[in-house]
This record gives structure tokens, C-alpha cells and sequence, in this order.
């Protein structure tokens, strides 16, 4: 008996080898963590530069889009800085700073472009699935912030990116704009807007599904259930990613090329590769709050999306807005986002995330970050402790008639900041969309937040150009087929602009919504 047990032990053993061993031949080309639309957009585009590639995606939830993708966690607006204040800033000599609004809009101009090709290509049968037109609106209340936007808009329309703006502070014109935002305003307030007809509105939770499907229909295999315990490179410099599936079942994965889009998880598994690029970077997680209008008589009397200022202290990802929204074929309206605090870095994570990602190499990173962000601190304490009738009190900035009624809160998706050490000093918070690569291009990291998911063809391919330089120069034309005007400045293009802009308005079925 002592020796079959043995035996068995044995034997168990050598299969267990073998299991392992047929893990590291059967090598993963590339490996995508997160089924959101990072991990889309960058499967996608690669197979279609090359079919061949074995792609492989893992996904803790049941289903793709449950994050920060997701429609009912993000605002959903095509970020173009065609609203949006907070991407144009004031000089110390009274002129409009537009270069973070030129590159966001050049950005997003790569996603329509792609999102263009797909629907030719029949892999997108109904684009308005997704995408719909709606005016974008910038509104500012007092003298002051009326001379900001009026400067603004002059500043932006000196670029053909920025065509059809128009500004205005005359109340019948604001009344025909946004007729629900003025009714029951006071007669006597000062009230300026731009408005521009280009705008989008964008279910990037239904985008994501609609290229995972297909994705799968091309063969790529998507794990669902399936969660990343610990990632190693191994001697042959390939990565192995230890899974384990909602049955407890373990699994070792081999892959050549390892991306992590596992939007606020995404810096604990970037820190459990071991690269060097991954020191020094914390993260913070700030949780967003909308309240939805689902009653459809309001919702009619709205239609755009309305941007205003960011209170003194707030974080740029919570501008006001009050947004109509296209959610499941039913029009509705959003408001916020109030900001609240939660030491997840997902909604579905622990609340031990943010201690665990507390490592020797980042914890003065992140004690810096402290001392550099009290008001940021003080405004996530006051927004902490808003009650409902305060937040709808806020509202009525917006909407003067708004009822208590009529409204309800929902908790939006994480964020995480990025917190690193740069140039400027230690712990210095990050707002926007980064990636981090290394393993000489063989790993990649998507860490940060807005404008995020409108650019993500851009970041996608600047994720290619670095992790698959050597392929470049035979994917060139392919790209170029794709997107036409990829390696140029639309904004030093007036004619490929107008080009590619009526192109993509009439694919995407832009101009007959």
C-alpha cells in the first residue's frame, strides 16, 4: 500500500510537470489582462495586423465592460476638449493655453476614424449601437468666467478642428440651447455658453462588447471568471501569469507580450512584474457619483452635453456636467460627478487595495503625494459628507427647477490617479491617461483615468509603435488604411480634416440622428 501511495505521488507530480511543461510550449502571443475597451480596441487592432496572432484575454468578471468601461460608470462624452474647461487653461498674460485641447481632439479624431473602418468593414452592422451626435456645451456663470470662455472660444476657432463653436451670452439664444438649464433662472444672473453641433455621445460599455464579439468570432479566446494571482518573467525572458478560474482551479500561462488593461487593478499587477519602470508609482482612488433623471419628460427638455467649472480644490475628472445620455435606447439624463472615496481600486475589489499597493519603493511617493494635496484632501472630505439635498442643491446650479423626486444617486465606476515622481518633484498626482511599459517592450500597463476611453485608439497605438517596433515598418500601410490620417496633424491639414471629418460623420451615421 506504502508504494501505490507513492507511486500515485509520483505520478501526480509528473503530470503536474507535464501540465506546466506543455504551458510553456503552447506560448501565448499576446496575453491581455481586462476585458474592457483598452484590452478591445488593442485586440482588435492587432488582429487585424495580423491575423495570426494567437491572442488570449482574461477576465476576472462574468461578462466584458462591468469597470470603468461599463456606460453607467464613465460620463460617456467623446472627450474632445469641444467642452471641456478644464483642457484649456489661462496663461500668466491673459491668452487661452489650447495645446492639451489640440491633442485631445486630435486623439479622438483616431477613434472615429477606426470605429469608421469597422462599420465599412461590416465587423460594426449599426454604429447609432453605440455613437450618437449631441451638441457639446460649455456654460460659466459672473463676468469673469464669461471673459474666460469668450477668450476661449476665440482661441479654439483659430483652429479648423474647433469650426461651428459659437459663443453667446444674449438669454433668448441660451433658451433655444439648453431650454432646461434656463427655465426659472434668474433674470438678472450672467450667463455665457458655447455650443458646437460636432459633439458625441459615446456607450463605450456597448462599444466594448460589440468588439469582443468579435474578437471571439475570430477565434481569440476570452476567459471570463478568470483572476490574475501573480506574474513572473521567467529565464527565457517570456512572462508566466499565474490564473485561477471562479472553481479554484490554477493555471499557468506563457505569453510573449503581456498588456495589463485592467483599469484601477492594473497598478497591482503592473508592480507584480518586478520592472523597473514600475517603482515609484502609487496610486490614489477616487470614487465618482452621477444623479440619473430617468423620467422621460424631463429628459426631453435636454439635449447636449453642458460642462461647466470645477470648484477650487476639485480634481479635473469632477467638472460638472449635465448630460444627455443614450443608455439601452432610452434617453437620460446625468448630472455630477460628485466625488466620494473608497480604498478600492474597482468596485468589485477589496478594500485593502490601496494599503497593498503601499510598496518600500513607493511609500515616500506616496507620504509626498499627502503633503502636496491638502485641498484636494479637503475637497473629498466635504464632498464625503454632501447628503442628497445638498447634491441636488448643486443641481440647481444647473437646472433651477430641478425636483427632488425626479432624481437618484448611483455610484459610477473608480478612478485611480496615478501618483509618481517626476521632474517637478516627488509624488506628484497625475490626471489623465498613462502607460507604463518595459521588459524591453514586452509588458505594457494602462494606468490613470479621463480622457481615457475616447482616446484609446491613440493610446493603443502608441502602445504598438513601442511594444512592436519591429513590425512597424510591414504594419505601416495597414494603420494607414485604417486610420488615413495616422502619422499627421489634422491640425496642420485643413483638407484631410474636412476629408476624414465628413467621412466619419456619415459612416458613423453621425449627420441623420
Amino acid at each position: 500500500m506504502f508504494r501505490l501511495i507513492l507511486l500515485l505521488i509520483s505520478y501526480t507530480k509528473m503530470r503536474l510537470r507535464m501540465v506546466i511543461m506543455s504551458n510553456d510550449k503552447q506560448v501565448i502571443d499576446v496575453l491581455l489582462i481586462g476585458a474592457g475597451i483598452m484590452s478591445a480596441t488593442l485586440g482588435t487592432l492587432l488582429k487585424e495586423l495580423d491575423p495570426t496572432l494567437n491572442v488570449r484575454i482574461l477576465e476576472k468578471m462574468t461578462e466584458p465592460a462591468q469597470e470603468s468601461s461599463n456606460e453607467w460608470n464613465n460620463a460617456g462624452t467623446g472627450h474632445s476638449a469641444l467642452c471641456e474647461l478644464n483642457y484649456t487653461s489661462l496663461n500668466k498674460d491673459g491668452s487661452i493655453n489650447i495645446d492639451k485641447a489640440l491633442n485631445i481632439n486630435e486623439k479622438f479624431q483616431l477613434s472615429r476614424q477606426f470605429w469608421s473602418y469597422l462599420v465599412e468593414r461590416g465587423d460594426i452592422k449599426n454604429p447609432t449601437d453605440f455613437i450618437r451626435a449631441i451638441p457639446h456645451m460649455s456654460m460659466v456663470q459672473g463676468v469673469d468666467n464669461a471673459d474666460f470662455l469668450q477668450k476661449r472660444v476665440a482661441a479654439l476657432t483659430k483652429s479648423h478642428l474647433f469650426d461651428g463653436m459659437k459663443y453667446t451670452d444674449d438669454r433668448a439664444t441660451l433658451t433655444e440651447w439648453m431650454p432646461l438649464i434656463m427655465h426659472g433662472r434668474n433674470a438678472d444672473a450672467k450667463i455665457a455658453a458655447t455650443k458646437i453641433d460636432s459633439g458625441t455621445d459615446v456607450n463605450f460599455g456597448a462599444l466594448t462588447r460589440l468588439l469582443f464579439a468579435q474578437l471571439q468570432q475570430q477565434g481569440v479566446e476570452i476567459d471570463y471568471g478568470h483572476t490574475v494571482k501573480d506574474i513572473q518573467r521567467s529565464a527565457n525572458q517570456l512572462w508566466k501569469v499565474k490564473v485561477i478560474n471562479e472553481a479554484g482551479q490554477v493555471e499557468y500561462l506563457t505569453t510573449k507580450f503581456l498588456f495589463i488593461g485592467a483599469g484601477g487593478g492594473a497598478l497591482p499587477l503592473l508592480q507584480k512584474t518586478g520592472i523597473p519602470e514600475a517603482k515609484h508609482i502609487g496610486g490614489f482612488p477616487i470614487s465618482g457619483l452621477f444623479l440619473v433623471c430617468k423620467n422621460p419628460v424631463i429628459a426631453k427638455q435636454h439635449h447636449g452635453k453642458v460642462y461647466g467649472k470645477a470648484a477650487v480644490g476639485a480634481p479635473p475628472m469632477s467638472v460638472p456636467h449635465l448630460d444627455t445620455r443614450f443608455i439601452d435606447g432610452q434617453k437620460t439624463l446625468l448630472f455630477g460627478p460628485f466625488a466620494g472615496f473608497s480604498p478600492k481600486f474597482l468596485k468589485t475589489g477589496s478594500p485593502w487595495d490601496l494599503i497593498n499597493s503601499v510598496k518600500p519603493d513607493n511609500l515616500l511617493t506616496m507620504l509626498a503625494s499627502g503633503t502636496k494635496n491638502v485641498s484636494l484632501v479637503q475637497y473629498l472630505l466635504k464632498e464625503l459628507t454632501l447628503t442628497k439635498a445638498q447634491r441636488i442643491a448643486e443641481l440647481r446650479e444647473f437646472i433651477p427647477t430641478a425636483k427632488n423626486d425626479d432624481w437618484e444617486l448611483i455610484v459610477a465606476g473608480q478612478r485611480v490617479q496615478v501618483i509618481k515622481d517626476t521632474a517637478a518633484g516627488k509624488g506628484i498626482l497625475q490626471f489623465g491617461t498613462e502607460v507604463v511599459t518595459g521588459g524591453s517592450g514586452s509588458v505594457a500597463a494602462l494606468l490613470g483615468a479621463s480622457p481615457g476611453a475616447s482616446t484609446a485608439v491613440s493610446v493603443m497605438l502608441n502602445v504598438i509603435e513601442t511594444c512592436f517596433a519591429d513590425r512597424m515598418a510591414e504594419w505601416a500601410p495597414k494603420i494607414l488604411a485604417m486610420i488615413p490620417s495616422y502619422g499627421q496633424k489634422l491640425n496642420d491639414n485643413p483638407a484631410l480634416f474636412a476629408e476624414i471629418q465628413a467621412y466619419t460623420t456619415t459612416t458613423l451615421q453621425l449627420d441623420n440622428q
